[in-house]
């Protein structure tokens, strides 16, 4: 494995059943999950070829016991992971052996729906999905959709500031985010933000929005509810070459239009998708996009034709309209489900950098330059209207070396995004895996500034220590 672990506190392993005996007061019994064969379940997230095997796990119920769990961690200096539904792909909820996993899956229920002010109040365990579930019946959604909305959380949206397919128009979480009630590491509880626009002082709360559990626990979250639209319709684009797709997006947003989303797929993620979805993409094509427009059914029309109208240049070789919600569904499966299915053919890595859209076209041939220089594949499915790349490097961890390729490959994917000008990451956070590439974004002027940030939250680096800040060069509170 190439990506370090600090080394464990010996101090902490010898004390560790002492330190059980002190959580089994402060949740329920079934809360506290200590046999090896139970804890394996949490050793890992979505970045599965990295695991550890965490000193215990806590699922707390209410703030209360969080609160309580944090104030005892952090008397006895025990590290803290904090994890939602371990669906991160970047290692950003990977355990440590001398920390807990501390939980908020149990914490899943809605608290309060404000129709008429166009909010909810929610538990930060609930599933991302299920908020639009709550406010469907109103009429309203809850606008950040990532493909693991089904089963990602609101705590671990926004610890990684969460974004999706409709994130062009609608904006990731931070966008649609009001308040949270956060636990510190000591055990104090704050409430930052609300159910107002704007709140006075300093924005604390972009500060959290993306911060991956370093600076505290999310208990419950105030987001913005919107009313949903007419109705929408996605259309699918085919085109003869990679940078035909890629100069083509790029123009549509250079002319102004802001579609609900422009989901890319080259021929490999097409070929992907298609036989797990049978969504009637264009086999033919060497990329494809995911253009869906919404309004009435004219403002659908026209918005269309104008998109239509613009790649025209680009000579699109196929174009098809979904003529009902059926269709829509199966256009989105195939490409809510890229990355499933990919995992049926083939292990991957899925990258994450963000470029400005006018690179697209250079950037996705220097990605197939990448690739093919470490002899593996890559399919590249991503939300191509705000440059948001997600190419899956495609490899065989049974061949010995293939995986420290396409490791390899992903970094100089990532080095490339920030070379044109772009970031390392879009949504997925930084974690573990884009770690030791903060000092390629940001000077170690840069870092130390953020680094003390951390600390005043944090001065013993207890909570989620091994992420996001390089393990060399980290500065003392």
């Amino acid at each position: 494995m190439s990506i370090a672990f600090p080394a464990p506190d010996p101090a902490i392993l010898a004390r560790r059943e002492a330190i059980i005996e002190g959580l089994r007061p402060l949740v329920a019994r079934e809360a506290l999950v200590t046999s090896e064969d139970e804890r394996r379940a949490f050793e890992t997230d979505g970045l599965t070829a990295y695991r550890r095997m965490p000193l215990a796990v806590v699922l707390p119920s209410t703030t209360a016991e969080v609160a309580a769990v944090m104030r005892y961690c952090h008397a006895e200096g025990v590290r803290v992971v904090p994890r939602g539904a371990g669906t991160s792909l970047a290692g950003g909820a990977i355990a440590q052996e001398d920390a807990i996993i501390l939980g908020v899956a149990k914490m899943n229920q809605v608290l309060s729906l404000d129709f008429a002010n166009r909010t909810a109040r929610v538990q930060s365990g609930i599933t991302n999905l299920a908020i639009s579930g709550a406010v469907a019946h109103e009429g309203f959604f809850y606008a950040p959709d990532p493909s693991s909305q089904l089963a990602c959380t609101i705590a671990g949206n926004i610890a990684m500031n969460s974004g999706g397919a409709h994130c062009l128009k609608y904006g990731v979480t931070t966008n649609n985010l009001l308040g949270v009630t956060l636990v510190l590491v000591d055990g104090t509880v704050v409430e930052i933000g609300g159910e107002h626009l704007d709140a006075a002082g300093y924005d604390l709360l972009g500060l959290i929005c993306g911060s991956e559990g370093q600076l505290g626990i999310v208990t419950e979250a105030t987001v913005r509810i919107l009313r949903a639209a007419e109705g929408a319709r996605p259309a699918l684009m085919g085109f003869g070459s990679v940078e035909a797709a890629g100069a083509c997006t790029a123009a549509i947003i250079g002319a102004g239009i802001i579609p609900v989303a422009i989901e890319y797929m080259d021929r490999e993620a097409i070929t992907i998708c298609e036989a797990f979805a049978k969504a009637g993409y264009p086999l033919d094509a060497e990329a494809m996009l995911i253009i869906e427009v919404e309004g009435s059914d004219q403002e659908c029309d026209a918005m269309l034709a104008r998109i239509c109208e613009i790649a025209k240049p680009f000579n699109p070789t196929s174009l098809k309209v979904s003529q009902s919600e059926a269709e829509s569904a199966a256009i989105w499966k195939g490409r809510k489900s890229a990355f499933g299915a990919t995992g049926r053919i083939s292990d991957y890595i899925c990258m994450d950098g963000t470029i400005p859209t006018g690179q697209l076209a250079q950037v996705l041939e220097r990605i197939g330059e990448i690739t093919r220089a470490y002899g593996l594949r890559c399919a590249n499915v991503f939300h191509a209207g705000d440059g948001n790349l997600h190419p899956l490097i495609l490899f065989d961890i049974n061949t010995p070396g293939e995986m420290e390729k396409a490791e390899k490959a992903g970094e100089d994917m990532l080095k490339l995004c920030v070379e044109v000008g772009g970031c390392l990451t879009g949504e997925h956070g930084v974690g573990i895996e884009k770690r030791d590439l903060m000092n390629v974004q940001y000077a170690p002027e840069d870092l130390a500034q953020q680094m003390r940030v951390r600390a005043v939250f944090d001065p013993a680096w207890l909570m989620n220590p091994a992420k996001v800040f390089p393990l060399e060069g980290r500065i003392a509170a």
